[in-house]
């Protein structure tokens, strides 16, 4: 890699971390181009040397943010044993990330797809997000006939619009109103979804 591309990296890593800080801390009602600019620590013409506009630097945003959740998810579940149980430990530590970070919360399930980027992958990459993480484990369990693909499916489904809802209302409503609450109901909805008749 020459020192251009170098050079056009490092200036394209200032300008997504300046704007992951600014989603973190505030929400993407605080983005501009002026605020990331400011952040970064450049003139806000810059950032247009190195992207289109503010909606491909968010979607690099989500695609960073993806990772970073997937990083912790596989740190949190790594000794859990394949199938439900695993299942079960994704989805929990899903949970646990977007509550340390709300604000990720926020752009991923909140905000107008279109504000937020104006490519289609976008939409696909969030909605799809947590049965990328738990799709080997699904396969495990219909692979050694502990659930079929079609009950499978009804699962997955359920989970995710489950775990997305109650997120939802605990960071928005503080329903239920503490976080020990919180989390036992998202152990029981989560156990009774996995449960295996």
């Amino acid at each position: 890699m020459g020192n251009k591309e170098i050079q056009e990296q490092r200036m394209r890593g200032y300008f997504i971390q300046a704007t992951k800080e600014i989603l973190k801390g505030e929400g993407l009602k605080s983005i501009s181009v002026r605020n990331i600019a400011d952040r970064a620590g450049y003139s806000y013409a810059t950032l247009y040397n190195y992207f289109k506009d503010v909606r491909d630097l968010i979607f690099e945003c989500v695609v960073d943010f993806q990772e970073e959740c997937e990083t912790f998810v596989i740190s949190e579940t790594e000794k859990t044993p394949a199938g439900i149980e695993k299942i079960k430990s994704i989805a929990k530590a899903y949970v646990k990330y977007f509550i340390q970070y709300p604000g990720t919360f926020e752009l991923f399930f909140l905000e107008k797809i279109n504000d937020v980027a104006n490519k289609q992958p976008t939409l696909k990459l969030i909605s799809n997000f947590l049965d990328r993480l738990s799709n080997n484990d699904w396969e495990y369990c219909i692979d050694t006939k502990v659930m079929n693909k079609e009950d499978a499916k009804v699962k997955m489904n359920t989970l995710n619009f489950t775990l997305v809802g109650m997120l939802l209302l605990y960071i928005n409503r503080r329903q239920p109103e503490t976080y020990k609450e919180f989390s036992e109901e998202i152990e029981n909805q989560i156990n009774s979804i996995l449960e295996v008749k």
